[in-house]
Protein backbone atom coordinates (compact mmCIF):
# COMPACT_ATOMS: atom_id res chain seq x y z
CA UNK A 1 0.00 0.00 0.00
CA UNK A 2 1.16 3.65 -0.74
CA UNK A 3 0.37 6.85 1.07
CA UNK A 4 1.73 9.37 -1.17
CA UNK A 5 5.51 8.82 -0.98
CA UNK A 6 5.18 6.29 1.67
CA UNK A 7 5.84 2.25 0.75
CA UNK A 8 4.00 0.56 3.81
CA UNK A 9 4.95 -3.04 3.26
CA UNK A 10 2.19 -4.96 5.26
CA UNK A 11 -1.55 -4.45 5.06
CA UNK A 12 -1.89 -3.86 8.59
CA UNK A 13 -2.38 -0.83 10.66
CA UNK A 14 -2.29 -0.18 14.20
CA UNK A 15 -4.66 1.88 15.43
CA UNK A 16 -4.37 4.77 17.72
CA UNK A 17 -5.53 3.69 20.93
CA UNK A 18 -5.98 6.37 23.75
CA UNK A 19 -3.84 5.27 26.97
CA UNK A 20 -2.46 1.98 24.62
CA UNK A 21 -0.75 2.74 21.41
CA UNK A 22 2.20 4.16 23.46
CA UNK A 23 5.77 3.74 22.21
CA UNK A 24 6.66 0.45 24.30
CA UNK A 25 3.17 -0.43 22.63
CA UNK A 26 4.17 0.48 19.14
CA UNK A 27 7.36 -0.77 19.47
CA UNK A 28 6.56 -4.27 20.44
CA UNK A 29 4.25 -4.23 16.90
CA UNK A 30 6.87 -2.67 14.98
CA UNK A 31 8.95 -5.52 16.13
CA UNK A 32 6.29 -8.21 15.09
CA UNK A 33 5.71 -6.70 11.70
CA UNK A 34 2.80 -4.03 11.33
CA UNK A 35 3.32 -1.80 8.42
CA UNK A 36 2.83 1.57 10.32
CA UNK A 37 1.98 2.54 13.68
CA UNK A 38 0.39 5.79 14.63
CA UNK A 39 0.40 7.27 18.00
CA UNK A 40 -2.31 7.79 20.63
CA UNK A 41 -4.31 10.85 19.61
CA UNK A 42 -3.75 13.90 20.89
CA UNK A 43 -5.33 17.38 21.59
CA UNK A 44 -4.39 19.73 18.88
CA UNK A 45 -5.14 22.60 21.49
CA UNK A 46 -3.16 21.11 23.90
CA UNK A 47 0.22 20.99 22.06
CA UNK A 48 -0.11 24.00 20.67
CA UNK A 49 -0.28 25.71 24.24
CA UNK A 50 2.98 23.16 25.52
CA UNK A 51 1.08 20.46 27.53
CA UNK A 52 3.57 18.65 29.18
CA UNK A 53 1.34 15.83 28.85
CA UNK A 54 0.27 15.36 25.49
CA UNK A 55 3.96 16.43 24.40
CA UNK A 56 5.05 13.66 26.21
CA UNK A 57 2.55 11.32 24.37
CA UNK A 58 3.88 12.88 20.89
CA UNK A 59 6.88 10.01 20.68
CA UNK A 60 8.99 8.83 17.49
CA UNK A 61 9.62 5.45 16.98
CA UNK A 62 12.81 3.46 17.77
CA UNK A 63 15.56 2.85 15.49
CA UNK A 64 14.10 5.69 12.53
CA UNK A 65 10.92 3.34 11.93
CA UNK A 66 7.96 5.28 10.20
CA UNK A 67 5.35 6.13 11.79
CA UNK A 68 2.51 8.72 12.53
CA UNK A 69 0.74 11.15 14.95
CA UNK A 70 -2.78 11.53 15.27
CA UNK A 71 -4.54 14.61 16.71
CA UNK A 72 -7.91 15.74 17.30
CA UNK A 73 -9.56 19.61 17.26
CA UNK A 74 -12.16 21.29 15.37
CA UNK A 75 -10.21 24.87 15.13
CA UNK A 76 -7.49 25.42 11.48
CA UNK A 77 -4.55 27.26 13.72
CA UNK A 78 -4.52 24.69 16.34
CA UNK A 79 -4.46 22.18 13.92
CA UNK A 80 -2.29 23.12 11.62
CA UNK A 81 0.24 24.18 14.60
CA UNK A 82 0.51 20.14 16.54
CA UNK A 83 0.53 18.93 12.70
CA UNK A 84 4.42 21.05 12.53
CA UNK A 85 4.79 19.65 15.29
CA UNK A 86 4.50 16.47 14.30
CA UNK A 87 6.71 16.69 11.88
CA UNK A 88 9.38 18.28 13.60
CA UNK A 89 10.26 15.06 15.62
CA UNK A 90 9.64 13.13 12.20
CA UNK A 91 6.41 11.90 11.94
CA UNK A 92 5.59 10.41 8.35
CA UNK A 93 1.93 10.59 8.26
CA UNK A 94 -0.61 13.12 10.39
CA UNK A 95 -3.70 11.20 10.92
CA UNK A 96 -6.79 13.51 11.80
CA UNK A 97 -9.30 11.95 14.29
CA UNK A 98 -13.18 12.42 12.89
CA UNK A 99 -13.95 9.33 14.56
CA UNK A 100 -13.97 9.42 18.31
CA UNK A 101 -17.09 8.24 19.70
CA UNK A 102 -16.20 9.76 22.85
CA UNK A 103 -18.30 11.75 24.94
CA UNK A 104 -16.13 14.17 26.18
CA UNK A 105 -14.72 14.52 22.63
CA UNK A 106 -17.96 14.88 20.69
CA UNK A 107 -18.95 17.52 23.55
CA UNK A 108 -16.17 19.73 22.11
CA UNK A 109 -17.46 19.14 18.75
CA UNK A 110 -14.46 17.28 17.54
CA UNK A 111 -14.25 13.53 16.69
CA UNK A 112 -17.20 12.25 15.05
CA UNK A 113 -19.04 14.72 15.55
CA UNK A 114 -17.17 16.28 12.50
CA UNK A 115 -19.27 13.81 10.08
CA UNK A 116 -22.14 16.50 10.77
CA UNK A 117 -20.22 19.33 9.67
CA UNK A 118 -18.20 17.89 6.44
CA UNK A 119 -17.24 21.81 5.55
CA UNK A 120 -15.84 22.16 8.88
CA UNK A 121 -13.86 18.97 8.28
CA UNK A 122 -12.89 19.79 4.80
CA UNK A 123 -11.12 23.48 6.20
CA UNK A 124 -9.50 21.18 9.14
CA UNK A 125 -8.01 18.82 6.39
CA UNK A 126 -6.88 21.85 4.41
CA UNK A 127 -5.16 23.58 7.06
CA UNK A 128 -3.62 20.66 8.14
CA UNK A 129 -2.13 19.67 4.50
CA UNK A 130 -0.76 23.27 4.06
CA UNK A 131 0.61 23.38 7.14
CA UNK A 132 3.00 20.35 6.41
CA UNK A 133 5.45 19.56 3.89
CA UNK A 134 4.30 17.74 0.59
CA UNK A 135 6.22 14.47 1.38
CA UNK A 136 4.00 14.34 5.08
CA UNK A 137 0.78 12.85 3.79
CA UNK A 138 -2.21 13.58 5.97
CA UNK A 139 -5.28 10.92 6.58
CA UNK A 140 -8.81 10.88 8.48
CA UNK A 141 -9.94 8.58 10.84
CA UNK A 142 -13.67 8.54 10.60
CA UNK A 143 -16.82 6.44 11.12
CA UNK A 144 -19.72 4.98 9.18
CA UNK A 145 -21.11 8.36 10.04
CA UNK A 146 -23.39 9.99 12.78
CA UNK A 147 -26.24 7.24 13.46
CA UNK A 148 -28.00 4.87 12.08
CA UNK A 149 -30.21 7.70 9.74
CA UNK A 150 -26.79 9.67 9.06
CA UNK A 151 -24.45 7.33 7.74
CA UNK A 152 -22.74 9.56 5.08
CA UNK A 153 -19.39 7.83 5.34
CA UNK A 154 -18.80 7.77 1.12
CA UNK A 155 -19.60 11.25 0.54
CA UNK A 156 -17.58 12.02 3.90
CA UNK A 157 -14.50 10.11 2.95
CA UNK A 158 -14.77 11.50 -0.63
CA UNK A 159 -14.85 15.53 0.39
CA UNK A 160 -12.01 14.44 2.62
CA UNK A 161 -10.07 14.00 0.00
CA UNK A 162 -11.36 16.20 -2.12
CA UNK A 163 -9.63 18.72 0.54
CA UNK A 164 -6.46 16.86 0.56
CA UNK A 165 -6.25 13.95 2.58
CA UNK A 166 -4.63 10.83 0.58
CA UNK A 167 -5.81 8.02 3.43
CA UNK A 168 -8.54 7.24 4.86
CA UNK A 169 -9.31 4.95 7.68
CA UNK A 170 -13.52 3.71 8.10
CA UNK A 171 -14.48 2.43 11.30
CA UNK A 172 -17.55 0.43 10.35
CA UNK A 173 -19.91 1.74 13.28
CA UNK A 174 -21.56 4.19 13.76
CA UNK A 175 -20.75 7.13 16.93
CA UNK A 176 -24.14 6.08 18.34
CA UNK A 177 -23.12 2.44 18.46
CA UNK A 178 -19.64 3.08 20.04
CA UNK A 179 -17.91 -0.10 20.14
CA UNK A 180 -21.34 -1.90 20.30
CA UNK A 181 -22.92 -4.56 17.93
CA UNK A 182 -20.55 -5.32 14.60
CA UNK A 183 -18.69 -3.62 12.36
CA UNK A 184 -20.78 -2.65 9.25
CA UNK A 185 -18.20 -4.29 6.47
CA UNK A 186 -20.83 -2.67 3.78
CA UNK A 187 -19.80 1.18 4.76
CA UNK A 188 -16.18 0.17 4.37
CA UNK A 189 -16.95 -0.94 0.85
CA UNK A 190 -18.86 1.21 -0.28
CA UNK A 191 -16.50 4.09 0.56
CA UNK A 192 -13.57 1.79 -1.23
CA UNK A 193 -16.04 2.24 -4.13
CA UNK A 194 -16.64 5.59 -3.87
CA UNK A 195 -12.89 7.33 -3.15
CA UNK A 196 -10.42 7.40 -6.06
CA UNK A 197 -8.61 3.51 -6.67
CA UNK A 198 -5.34 6.05 -5.98
CA UNK A 199 -6.26 6.95 -2.30
CA UNK A 200 -6.02 3.86 -0.07
CA UNK A 201 -8.37 2.92 2.40
CA UNK A 202 -8.48 0.88 5.75
CA UNK A 203 -10.85 -1.11 7.02
CA UNK A 204 -11.36 -0.92 10.81
CA UNK A 205 -13.38 -2.97 13.36
CA UNK A 206 -13.31 -6.51 14.93
CA UNK A 207 -10.49 -7.68 13.39
CA UNK A 208 -8.85 -10.09 16.01
CA UNK A 209 -7.26 -12.68 14.36
CA UNK A 210 -6.31 -13.72 10.60
CA UNK A 211 -9.60 -14.69 9.68
CA UNK A 212 -10.99 -11.73 10.52
CA UNK A 213 -8.00 -9.68 8.22
CA UNK A 214 -9.46 -12.28 5.49
CA UNK A 215 -12.82 -11.38 5.72
CA UNK A 216 -12.30 -7.50 5.71
CA UNK A 217 -10.09 -7.43 2.45
CA UNK A 218 -12.87 -10.22 0.86
CA UNK A 219 -15.72 -7.81 2.01
CA UNK A 220 -14.50 -4.50 1.64
CA UNK A 221 -11.64 -4.77 -0.91
CA UNK A 222 -9.80 -1.99 1.12
CA UNK A 223 -6.45 -1.77 0.54
CA UNK A 224 -5.39 -2.50 4.31
CA UNK A 225 -6.87 -3.16 7.77
CA UNK A 226 -6.11 -0.96 11.14
CA UNK A 227 -6.52 -3.39 14.19
CA UNK A 228 -6.60 -1.50 17.59
CA UNK A 229 -7.93 -3.81 21.04
CA UNK A 230 -6.84 -7.00 19.24
CA UNK A 231 -3.60 -6.19 19.20
CA UNK A 232 -3.39 -5.97 23.14
CA UNK A 233 -0.99 -8.60 24.16
CA UNK A 234 -1.16 -10.21 20.76
CA UNK A 235 1.68 -8.53 18.60
CA UNK A 236 2.02 -12.09 16.70
CA UNK A 237 -1.25 -11.14 15.02
CA UNK A 238 1.02 -8.68 12.99
CA UNK A 239 3.67 -11.44 12.24
CA UNK A 240 1.11 -13.23 11.41
CA UNK A 241 -1.01 -11.37 8.98
CA UNK A 242 2.11 -10.21 7.37
CA UNK A 243 2.96 -13.64 6.34
CA UNK A 244 -0.07 -15.08 4.83
CA UNK A 245 -0.66 -11.22 3.03
CA UNK A 246 3.00 -12.05 1.73
CA UNK A 247 1.52 -15.76 0.49
CA UNK A 248 3.23 -17.83 3.79
CA UNK A 249 1.82 -20.06 5.75
CA UNK A 250 -0.03 -18.71 8.97
CA UNK A 251 3.07 -18.86 11.28
CA UNK A 252 0.22 -19.32 14.09
CA UNK A 253 -0.32 -17.99 17.56
CA UNK A 254 2.87 -17.94 20.33
CA UNK A 255 3.90 -20.99 22.63
CA UNK A 256 4.23 -19.98 26.44
CA UNK A 257 8.21 -19.08 25.88
CA UNK A 258 7.01 -16.51 22.86
CA UNK A 259 4.25 -15.16 25.33
CA UNK A 260 7.01 -15.09 28.35
CA UNK A 261 9.65 -13.27 25.98
CA UNK A 262 7.27 -10.63 24.75
CA UNK A 263 6.14 -10.11 27.96
CA UNK A 264 9.13 -9.21 29.59
CA UNK A 265 10.50 -7.54 26.22
CA UNK A 266 7.22 -5.06 26.78
CA UNK A 267 7.31 -4.51 30.62
CA UNK A 268 10.96 -3.60 30.21
CA UNK A 269 10.19 -1.12 27.42
CA UNK A 270 8.18 0.33 29.56
CA UNK A 271 10.16 0.87 32.44
CA UNK A 272 12.98 1.93 30.01
CA UNK A 273 11.07 4.88 28.21
CA UNK A 274 8.38 5.64 30.69
CA UNK A 275 8.68 7.59 34.51
CA UNK A 276 6.37 8.72 37.00
CA UNK A 277 3.75 7.17 38.94
CA UNK A 278 1.68 6.02 36.13
CA UNK A 279 4.68 3.73 35.07
CA UNK A 280 3.42 0.79 38.01
CA UNK A 281 -0.52 1.25 36.31
CA UNK A 282 0.95 0.51 32.64
CA UNK A 283 2.94 -2.23 33.69
CA UNK A 284 0.12 -3.98 35.47
CA UNK A 285 -1.98 -3.51 31.89
CA UNK A 286 0.73 -5.33 30.15
CA UNK A 287 1.23 -8.14 32.44
CA UNK A 288 -3.12 -8.52 31.82
CA UNK A 289 -2.58 -8.00 28.51
CA UNK A 290 -0.13 -11.16 27.96
CA UNK A 291 -2.38 -13.40 30.40
CA UNK A 292 -5.21 -13.42 27.89
CA UNK A 293 -6.31 -16.74 27.39
CA UNK A 294 -4.11 -18.71 29.49
CA UNK A 295 -5.84 -21.28 32.82
CA UNK A 296 -5.87 -18.65 35.78
CA UNK A 297 -5.37 -15.54 33.60
CA UNK A 298 -7.99 -13.94 34.81
CA UNK A 299 -7.50 -14.37 38.45
CA UNK A 300 -3.98 -13.26 37.80
CA UNK A 301 -5.71 -9.97 36.12
CA UNK A 302 -7.55 -9.04 39.57
CA UNK A 303 -4.10 -10.02 41.93
CA UNK A 304 -2.05 -7.74 39.56
CA UNK A 305 -4.31 -4.47 40.53
CA UNK A 306 -3.25 -5.30 44.58
CA UNK A 307 0.47 -5.20 44.02
CA UNK A 308 2.49 -2.12 45.92
CA UNK A 309 4.92 -1.77 43.34
CA UNK A 310 6.43 -2.60 40.26
CA UNK A 311 8.80 -5.12 41.28
CA UNK A 312 5.77 -7.00 43.26
CA UNK A 313 4.05 -6.67 39.89
CA UNK A 314 6.65 -8.60 37.75
CA UNK A 315 7.42 -10.65 40.53
CA UNK A 316 3.60 -12.07 40.12
CA UNK A 317 3.65 -11.94 36.39
CA UNK A 318 6.94 -14.09 36.55
CA UNK A 319 5.24 -16.61 38.88
CA UNK A 320 2.17 -16.92 36.83
CA UNK A 321 4.15 -18.09 33.72
CA UNK A 322 6.14 -20.41 35.66
CA UNK A 323 3.10 -22.08 37.03
CA UNK A 324 1.86 -22.27 32.89
CA UNK A 325 5.37 -24.02 32.33
CA UNK A 326 4.92 -26.05 34.99
CA UNK A 327 1.25 -27.22 34.02
CA UNK A 328 2.50 -28.00 30.94
CA UNK A 329 5.49 -30.51 31.31
CA UNK A 330 3.28 -32.04 33.58
CA UNK A 331 1.13 -32.43 31.44
CA UNK A 332 3.96 -34.28 29.06
CA UNK A 333 3.02 -31.47 26.12
CA UNK A 334 5.53 -30.56 23.50
CA UNK A 335 6.01 -26.01 23.92
CA UNK A 336 5.00 -26.72 19.76
CA UNK A 337 1.95 -28.51 20.59
CA UNK A 338 0.91 -26.14 22.95
CA UNK A 339 -0.20 -22.81 21.05
CA UNK A 340 -3.16 -21.27 22.13
CA UNK A 341 -5.10 -18.58 20.62
CA UNK A 342 -5.06 -15.94 22.49
CA UNK A 343 -8.71 -15.08 23.98
CA UNK A 344 -10.33 -18.29 22.72
CA UNK A 345 -9.30 -20.70 25.79
CA UNK A 346 -11.30 -21.01 29.07
CA UNK A 347 -9.75 -18.99 31.60
CA UNK A 348 -9.87 -20.38 35.79
CA UNK A 349 -10.34 -23.66 34.71
CA UNK A 350 -10.08 -25.48 37.48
Amino acid sequence: MRVGPIEVDTPVVLAPMAAVTDLPFRTVAEEHGVGLTVTEFLSAHALMVGDKKAQGKMTASLGGRRFGVQIFGRECEPMAKAAQLAVAIGASLVDINMGCPAKRVVAGECGSALMREPEVAQALVRAVVDAVPAEVPVSVKHRAGWDATHRNAPEFACAMVEAGARMITVHGRTRSQGFSGQADLAIIAAVRAAVPTAIPVVGNGDVVDVAGFARMREATGCDAVMIGRGAMGNPWLFARIRAVAAGRPDPGPPTLEERQAVFRRHVGLILELKHGPRVLHEVRKACAWYARGLHGGSRLRTALWGTADVDATVALAEAFFAEQLARRAARGVAADADRVELGTAVEDAA
